[in-house]
């Protein structure tokens, strides 16, 4: 597993700096920016020995961009189910993992996983949470349950760092774009069978989070295209479509 940090628009360096010495602390060295304060020199000064994963970090101007390529979406929050607005709570949808049982998911898979963090003062919001195919929340204590930015992310580098892959057998995650295309298909599906058009992005979003939560291979992905396909050539009456290997 390959474990790409990406912090949305971070306001402080001094944190940006922490989280890139937490990643090198843990063994991690990808680091994404998007759209960041400026980075200096009390920025690099809290980097420490940890200035190579700093230089090295991308920069993106949007969200988007800086998912390229990844094969599983993680979103980090601290906002509380249980209190959160309606609105929110489509987002939030349990399961929200907490870091161990995030690790124990991630055993033995094989791609890129893209952790989000988000901004200091209020995370991330509705719509990046939707890209998010999995979510994560450390368990804090309700009395002060909100954690600075590199203390959560160090908590986040220590568990995902103990999974052993060598130990079990390696498992392909399903490529971020045949997922696309899933979602894409999907979408065009619900179009066809006349699905009421102000539930399609809140079924879509939830399809979104149980596909992350099945961890699904290149195959599995392939193999739901296929079945899609077949079903909206029935729907047309085009008759029998090629095999699904070939969608």
């Amino acid at each position: 597993m390959k474990l790409r940090v990406v912090l949305v628009e971070p306001l402080y360096e001094g944190n940006v700096g922490s989280v890139a010495r937490a990643m090198k602390n843990f063994g991690f060295h990808e680091l994404v920016l998007v759209n960041p304060c400026k980075i200096e020199d009390f920025g690099s000064a809290m980097a420490s020995h940890a200035r190579d994963v700093l230089q090295m970090a991308r920069t993106f101007a949007g969200l988007p961009e800086a998912l390229v390529g990844a094969n599983l979406v993680v979103g980090t929050t601290g906002k509380r189910l249980d209190e959160a607005q309606h609105h929110l709570r489509l987002h939030l949808r349990v399961p929200c993992f907490t870091p161990a049982e995030l690790a124990g998911k991630l055993q033995g898979k094989e791609g890129t996983v893209a952790l989000l963090l988000g901004r200091e003062d209020c995370g991330l919001n509705s719509e990046e949470l939707a890209l998010c195919d999995m979510l994560v929340s450390i368990p804090t204590s309700s009395e002060y349950p909100v954690m600075n930015l590199s203390h959560s992310a160090a908590v986040l580098f220590y568990e995902l760092s103990q999974n052993d892959n060598g130990k079990c057998c390696q498992v392909e995650m399903a490529r971020g774009e045949s997922l696309a295309l899933l979602q894409e298909r999907i979408r065009s599906l619900l179009a066809e069978v006349s699905y009421p058009v102000h539930k399609v992005e809140f079924t879509l979003l939830m399809l979104r989070r149980i596909l992350g939560r099945a961890e699904l291979t290149e195959r599995e992905a392939r193999t739901l295209l296929g079945l899609i396909k077949r079903i909206r050539w029935r729907i047309a009456g085009c008759g029998k479509p090629e095999s699904p290997e070939q969608s």
